[in-house]
């Protein structure tokens, strides 16, 4: 199904051919398709309107029931939303991340999705914990931890800041342990036999500070989600702290609950 336009900035100035009837591909899939070349090719901005169901019907030559199911098949594969009243709009392309309500970490799930993650070290040193790291990692006379501050990247992008803090005497030498290149679920299971089995985390809405922004490239006060976590390994061993920041413009926290 070609497509033509005059504006590429406007949809409504967009000529599309009718839905081919001869065609193998259901009618309703003729439209979807076009409508993912519209938002793709023209393009279509986060939020900005579709053409009405009428509009489409015309520029299709089909019927109400069949632009529906395409526009339903879109919304289920969230390429657009529907407002009551007020018609479909291209969604936000923010990505769903799994590794909240898991144990798999950050890294790992963008590994298993083939992506390119870095890591820029802040901060990789010994140090002191405070009262609550100390309280949450269980630690009382001894309350050494490695304190460990990253910028984790997905295919060059900021995605979230995390300031982490282990018990020293779990992970001796970590603080010497390259890991730009490396995950620290990973180095923690090869290195030092520590395995992640659950975490316990809270969430909270907050805005960027000065500090916050510039290290994910974003503007001061843009919307971000504080995660504060235990991990914990075996025996209910509380392992790692941290406290992190995520950027939802690019990306949504998914939670699998049971």
């Amino acid at each position: 199904m070609a497509v033509e336009t005059s504006d590429p900035a406007s949809s409504s100035k967009i000529h599309y051919e009718a839905a081919d009837r001869n065609a193998s591909a259901p009618l309703w899939s003729q439209v979807k398709a076009a409508v993912l070349d519209m938002i793709a090719n023209t393009p279509l901005p986060e939020h900005a309107r579709l053409p009405s169901e009428a509009e489409l019907c015309a520029q299709f030559s089909v019927s109400r029931t069949v632009v529906r199911e395409a526009l339903n098949q879109l919304v289920f594969e969230r390429v657009i939303y529907k407002l009551q009243g007020k018609g479909a709009f291209v969604a936000s392309r923010r990505e769903d991340q799994d590794f909240l309500g898991s144990n798999i970490g950050f890294s790992g799930e963008w590994r298993e999705r083939n992506r390119a993650v870095s890591r820029r070290i802040l901060r990789q040193e010994i140090e002191q914990a405070d009262d609550r790291a100390a309280q949450l990692l269980r630690l009382t006379t001894d309350r050494t931890v490695i304190g460990l501050d990253r910028v984790l990247s997905v295919d060059g992008i900021p995605r979230i800041l995390v300031y982490t803090k282990i018990a020293a005497a779990n992970v001796p030498g970590l603080e010497r342990v390259p890991l730009e290149n490396r995950s620290l679920y990973d180095t923690l299971f090869r290195k030092f036999g520590l395995k992640m089995r659950h975490a316990e985390r809270w969430l909270a809405a907050v805005n960027a500070t000065i500090e916050q922004a510039k290290l994910l490239e974003v503007a001061e006060s843009t919307p971000l989600i504080a995660i504060e976590s235990i991990g914990f390994a075996a025996h209910e061993e509380p392992i790692e702290y941290y406290t992190a920041y995520y950027r939802t413009d690019v990306g949504r926290l998914h939670f699998s609950v049971g």
